[in-house]
């Protein structure tokens, strides 16, 4: 007969924490002279339970017992309990002993929080288990309570959000199975599978394992929930599965005729019990000595790195099944440098995670994790090869300093320097947070964890890349396009991808200009041509060939024209009009008026338009001479009687 036994067949590690500690305590309590009590059995296991009263451990399971015990210390059995039975200890001067299994305890959490929120909380498990019962306690709203597919009627049709939560023992399959029908009832659904991962592997080993065999024992106490729950899956795949908490209850006529026997237990079964049921079918007990050495085998150590299981996740905080006898945590800051990272939005329940072990107790019976310094240490490999090949590195700026620019490169922090930041002095550092960069590390040092970047160095070789091109395929006369990078009194400086050209304030119109700021800002498109190539000047120029008005300026001002423009500016001996932009007209004192005037201030002003008779035009020196007085004389308007006695004694 070939009997089989389930690897995950008794204590899972939250029993076995708590069982530990009850243990542990009652030898601290003996000695110290304390009593010392479990509120409710420990675990659903007489067996246990009677050893523990042998040690000196007694069990109330009233909360009013109590007020009328001595100061003693109370041990929080591992399915938990109610907020109130812990400020009932406190209020009777007892000291709390917590042995709550950590899936339980993060059920807690969840419930707590969700209600505080507002949330309707549905709890999936049996109403009179007592891991249930605590987890109720934990809630600032009434929950509700349901077990099976006929109590869902009993839910309220329409609500805000909903959080479900489930007994750490339920049926897998049957909670699935409820799920998604309340997915269907529910839109604002946040499900929370609180169910215990050993449970969850357990019933699946139990259901595997049942349908491969002839007979199918169950080892656990009748009121273990958990056990009852692998009796009802192993009897689905399994006629003859039988129910034992001891060798004693175990028929061996039963498996006389079987060629294969199946062996589970619960969760709250211990070993010696799974052995005595086991040697008495089996004759060697290599199997089991094997389970028992698998158990003790597992333990870890600082600086150990773990696979685990994400059993619950809060913006500060990742909860770790590592399979130890207590839980792992990850903070904020072990698992990213990014700062005010929200983890609720990068990792889920039942995600896969490696770990590395920073402490194996923080205080509180917990194991402190890090997932940043795995990270980190992959990282500096990576940058290690990357400073000694020099190869170009790319990360995201996690912070402005004062001084430069923190970057993350795989959780490894990279310093890039002010100065290093770009070729031009950057006044304002925190337009970078949240950008990727590009830079070359020019200092590694893997001691004192110091890595230093260099971006400017990239920019540079890039530029000088990009004005090699540039000046290679540019030529004068060539029109050209660009953006405009700075704005001057004196000229505009154009980036023409690779070198910037000057846009000097003479070459920027055929007309005068007296302020660039007016015409040009920064960002502005400008195709221009380039004037002159000096080294690595670039001088360019608006004042294209076939746009210059004196093209047509002798045929448009042709002496005798009567034109209309405006002053732009005044002298002593006359006024300059504008007639176009690029042609200027003088306007000679002595032709301002029919009467003498002093100074063309005495009757003109910037800004004002004149119509006046071309009188003089001569293109090779570009200048044009015009006259009011001429003009006002073509139109009959007579010069008063001083200026024309003066006029004809001039002309005598």
């Amino acid at each position: 007969m070939e009997v089989i036994l389930a690897k995950t067949a008794g204590f899972c590690f939250g029993v076995k924490r708590a069982v530990d500690t009850a243990f542990l305590e009652a030898a601290k309590a003996k000695k110290d002279k304390v009593p010392i009590f479990t509120y409710g059995p420990i675990i659903h296991n007489k067996n246990v339970v009677n050893d523990l009263e042998a040690e000196g451990v007694k069990m109330i399971e009233d909360i009013g017992e109590l007020g009328s015990l001595p100061p003693s210390r109370i041990i929080i059995r591992s399915h938990g309990v109610g907020k109130d039975v812990y400020d009932r200890i406190k209020e009777n001067g007892h000291e709390i002993i917590d042995a709550t299994c950590p899936f339980v305890n993060n059920i807690h959490k969840i419930v707590r929080e969700s209600t505080e929120a507002g949330d309707m909380l549905i709890i999936i498990g049996d109403s009179e288990h007592p891991e249930v019962k605590g987890i109720k306690g934990w809630c600032t709203s009434e929950p509700y309570i349901i077990s099976d597919v006929s109590e869902l009627d009993g839910l309220p049709e329409e609500t805000g959000k909903v959080t479900v939560v489930s007994q750490t023992t339920f049926n897998s399959k049957k909670f699935k199975d409820l799920v998604e029908l309340l997915q269907k009832k529910y839109y604002n659904i946040r499900v929370c599978n609180t169910i215990c991962n050993a449970t969850a592997e357990r019933q699946k080993e139990a259901r595997n394992l049942s349908a491969e065999v002839d007979v199918m024992i169950v080892i656990g106490d009748p009121s273990s929930s958990n056990t009852k729950k692998l009796y009802e899956i192993s009897r689905q795949q399994c006629e003859n599965t039988y129910y034992v908490q001891t060798l004693d209850d175990l028929d061996l006529t039963v498996i006389e005729s079987a060629s294969r026997v199946g062996i589970t237990a619960g969760a709250s079964t211990p070993k010696k019990i799974i052995k005595e049921v086991h040697d008495s079918m089996s004759e060697t007990n290599e199997e089991f000595e094997k389970l028992l050495q698998q158990e003790d085998d597992f333990s870890i150590r600082t600086g150990q790195i773990v696979d685990g299981t994400v059993i619950g996740v809060k913006p500060e905080e990742i909860i770790v099944d590592i399979h130890y006898k207590s839980e792992g945590i990850v903070t904020r800051d072990e698992y990213s440098n990014t700062p005010n990272l929200d983890l609720t939005t990068v990792v889920k329940e039942g995600d896969p995670i490696t770990v590395k072990v920073i402490k194996t107790n923080d205080g509180e019976g917990q194991v402190v994790l890090s997932y940043k310094r795995i990270a980190a240490e992959k990282a500096y490999a990576k940058l290690e090869e990357a400073f000694n090949n020099e190869e170009v590195l790319k990360g995201t700026v996690a912070q402005a300093l004062n001084g430069g620019l923190s970057v993350l490169v795989d959780e490894c922090k990279v310093f890039i320097p002010a100065s290093l930041v770009s070729d031009t002095f950057e006044r304002d550092l925190k337009k970078y947070e949240g950008q990727e960069v590009e830079f070359v590390l020019t200092e590694f040092n893997i001691q004192k964890r110091r890595f230093i970047g260099n971006r400017k160095k990239l920019i540079v070789e890039k530029k000088e890349a990009l004005a090699k091109e540039l000046f290679d395929r540019i030529e004068v006369g060539q029109t050209v396009e660009g953006t405009v990078k700075n704005v001057t009194n004196f000229g505009a400086f154009i980036d023409l991808g690779g070198a910037d050209g000057l846009l000097h304030i003479s070459e920027m119109s055929w007309g005068r200009v007296d302020n660039p700021k007016k015409i040009f800002s920064v960002g502005d498109k400008v195709k221009a041509f380039i004037k002159e190539i000096n080294g690595d000047k670039i001088a360019l120029s608006l004042k294209f060939d076939d746009q210059n008005p004196w093209l047509t300026a002798e045929e448009k001002y042709a002496v005798g024209t009567v034109v209309t423009g405006k002053v732009a500016r005044m002298t002593d001996f006359g006024a300059f009009v504008v007639l176009e932009p690029g042609i200027d007209a003088l306007l000679h004192v002595s032709q301002i008026a029919l009467q003498r005037i002093e100074k063309p201030s005495d009757v003109l002003k910037v800004g004002d338009e004149v119509t006046a008779k071309v009188v003089d035009f001569k293109p090779a020196d570009k200048k044009i001479s015009l006259s009011i007085k001429a003009y006002l004389k073509d139109q009959g308007v007579e010069a008063p009687a001083e200026e024309a006695a003066e006029e004809a004694a001039d002309a005598e």
